[in-house]
C-alpha cells in the first residue's frame, strides 16, 4: 500500500519511519511549509516556562536561544520527544490539545512562579493564552515561525491519485486538512479519492476531511501518531 502523507516535511521524518516498518510506501505532499524568523527576540527574564503546540514551535526556539532549563510544557508526546531531542531537560507532555495543555499546566504549576511564554506559529488552534490568563497566569505569545499554505497540489500527489496508487491519505491538523481539500477540488481530483481511505488524528480533522467522497474516513481513538498508526494496523 502506499500512503500519502500531508504533513510539513520536518514532522514527517518518524512517521515516513513507522509507516516504512509496516511495508507502507509513502508519497510526501506537504499541504503547509514551515519558516522560521530570523529576527525574533526571546525575552525569558521571569519565566517560569514555556508552551509548546507543535514541534516546530520547538524547532524554531531552538533556533534562536539557547537556554535548555526552563520547564518545557508540551500539547503532546511527539512534541515532548522532540523537546527532548532538542535538549531541554524539564519536559511535560499533556497527551492531547490545546485544551488538555492548559488544564495540565493549571493542574502542575502555579501563576505567581512566573510568567508564561507561549512559542507559536502564524496561526494557532484554540486560545491556550486566554485559558491560562483566566486561570490567573501572565502568559505572553512570540511567532517564531510560520506556516505557509501549499498552494498547489505536488506532480507526484497529482500522479499517485490519477494512477490510483493511493490507499491512504493521512491527516494531522485540520488546516493540513482544509488546505488538501480545496486542492483536490481545484485540480478536479474528487473521484479520485472514492478508493482510498482517510485517516484523520481527530474528529476536529475528519471534518473538513469529510467534504470529499472517501472510500473510508477513520478517525484515531486519541489524538496521538500512535493512535493514528494503530488505525492503519487495524486495516
Amino acid at each position: 500500500m502506499r500512503a500519502l502523507v500531508t504533513r510539513p516535511k520536518e514532522d514527517s521524518v518518524a512517521l515516513q519511519q513507522e509507516l516504512h516498518k509496516r511495508g507502507i510506501e509513502v508519497v510526501l505532499g506537504p499541504m503547509l511549509v514551515i519558516r522560521h524568523r530570523e529576527d525574533a527576540e526571546i525575552d525569558l527574564e521571569g519565566v517560569q516556562g514555556l508552551l509548546f503546540t507543535s514541534s516546530n514551535g520547538i524547532r524554531a526556539f531552538a533556533g534562536l536561544c539557547g537556554e535548555r532549563g526552563i520547564t518545557a510544557w508540551c500539547v503532546g508526546d511527539e512534541t515532548a520527544r522532540t523537546a527532548r531531542t532538542e535538549g531541554f531537560t524539564d519536559v511535560h507532555s499533556a497527551a492531547g490539545n490545546v485544551d488538555t495543555l492548559a488544564d495540565y499546566v493549571i493542574a502542575h504549576s502555579k501563576p505567581d512562579n512566573g510568567r508564561m511564554i507561549h512559542v507559536a506559529g502564524s496561526v494557532s488552534a484554540g486560545d491556550l493564552a486566554g485559558a491560562l490568563r483566566n486561570a490567573g497566569y501572565s502568559v505572553d505569545r512570540i511567532q517564531l515561525y510560520e506556516a505557509v499554505a501549499a498552494t498547489t497540489l505536488s506532480q507526484d500527489t497529482k500522479n499517485a491519485f490519477l494512477r490510483g496508487l493511493l490507499g491512504a491519505v493521512l491527516f494531522f491538523s485540520p488546516r493540513t486538512a482544509a488546505t488538501f481539500v480545496s486542492l483536490v477540488k481545484e485540480a478536479g481530483l474528487e473521484d479520485a479519492c472514492r478508493t482510498v481511505n482517510a485517516y484523520c488524528l481527530s474528529a476536529g480533522v475528519a471534518q473538513p476531511v469529510g467534504e470529499l467522497p472517501w472510500r473510508r474516513i477513520v478517525v484515531a481513538a486519541e489524538p496521538t501518531r500512535a493512535a493514528l498508526l494503530a488505525t492503519l494496523d487495524q486495516g
